[in-house]
């Protein structure tokens, strides 16, 4: 991974996990709703937050109960089976019991995480590929942790890993205090997607709030599936998808992405829409004539990652491609 936050130096050991502020026992979560971030124009400056590498993957909780680990997606679905060989090298823990926050990723050339890397390593089950950066702990050892301070529960989540660095599978997400404008631009120039701004002093809150903030270089977000066209290049194969957002419950079309497929890739997500081919569109406001020319509806189900570089005047998607399906988001979640 990109070397861009450096080790933080404390001098005192992680105390025990009933020692910290905020701790309390209780028996270890089935599963917690994750906290996520907000999106802002501009990383937040001042000595309250700490910044982390935003990266691009599958957040995944790790559950680790005794002999046995299960690896959960943002909605809750155990997806151990795909990350075998990461809940193999969490095991080797040897934790009796423990809640993990963090994403799987895959790097690219540069040890930059890619989306695109990882759809294609869990479509053909490279797991060994695969690495998981852990940024936060919620339970440990039979003490609930969400109501101590991020820095508390991130050292002790450090101490926790430690010995996993020869593996090189499972990372602490190190993380830089203060200027986090600086760390933005620089992390830009290193050509990664953004940064996570957390409050130090905050416990684990679920849901979106102001306490964890993202701030990205380049503009990628997820899109509801309203629609296809076919390729022109090759047979039972998509040429473009037409996509959404919900908006008050009603979905608007956002436009079209018609680049960053390849042959498989086109041909796979055209199988996987198959299924949900209807007659009507799913789009509360009215579309065009040229919009609706060639398009196969299909039901707003299916959720894509697309890259893009803005907006047009009349909110549609600029100069999009397509990076990816995701899989752990449902399309009702797909918001402006």
């Amino acid at each position: 991974m990109v070397a861009l936050v450096r080790k933080q130096k404390r001098k005192s050991r992680a105390p025990a996990p009933k020692e910290v502020p905020g701790a309390k026992g209780g028996i270890l979560p089935a599963f917690v709703q994750p906290c996520l971030a907000t999106r802002v124009d501009h990383a937040p400056a001042g000595n309250q937050w700490v910044h982390e590498i935003k990266f691009d993957g599958y957040r995944l909780q790790a559950r680790i109960d005794g002999g046995t680990v299960q690896l959960l997606t943002r909605g809750g679905q155990d997806w151990t089976h795909r990350f075998g060989k990461l809940a193999k090298t969490l095991q080797a823990l040897n934790l009796s019991s423990a809640l993990i926050d963090g994403e799987a990723v895959v790097e690219d050339d540069n040890g930059v995480s890619s989306f695109a890397k990882l759809v294609e390593a869990l479509k053909v089950g490279h797991s060994e590929r695969m690495v998981y950066v852990a940024f936060d702990l919620l339970y440990l050892q039979g003490v609930n942790m969400m109501g101590a301070s991020l820095l508390d529960r991130k050292s002790l989540l450090k101490a926790a890993l430690k010995g996993t660095s020869k593996s090189g599978l499972i990372r602490f997400s190190e993380h830089l205090e203060g200027d986090g404008i600086a760390m933005l631009s620089q992390a830009c120039k290193l050509g990664l997607e953004g940064i996570i701004s957390k409050r130090k002093d905050k416990p684990y809150r679920s849901g979106r709030r102001d306490d964890w903030l993202k701030a990205k270089c380049i503009q990628e977000d997820e899109f509801v599936i309203g629609g296809y066209l076919d390729s022109t290049a090759y047979p039972r194969a998509v040429g473009a998808l037409v996509l959404g957002l919900y908006d008050r419950g009603r979905l608007i079309y956002a436009g079209r992405v018609g680049t960053g497929f390849n042959r498989r890739s086109a041909s796979e997500v055209w199988k996987q829409l198959q299924p949900l081919r209807t007659t009507a569109q799913a789009f509360a406001n009215p579309l065009t004539t040229l919009q609706r020319r060639g398009v196969t509806w299909v039901k707003p189900e299916m959720v894509a990652q697309v890259q893009y570089r803005g907006w047009t005047s009349d909110d549609l998607l600029r100069h999009a491609a397509f990076k990816g399906i995701r899989e752990d988001k449902p399309a009702g979640e797909v918001r402006r």
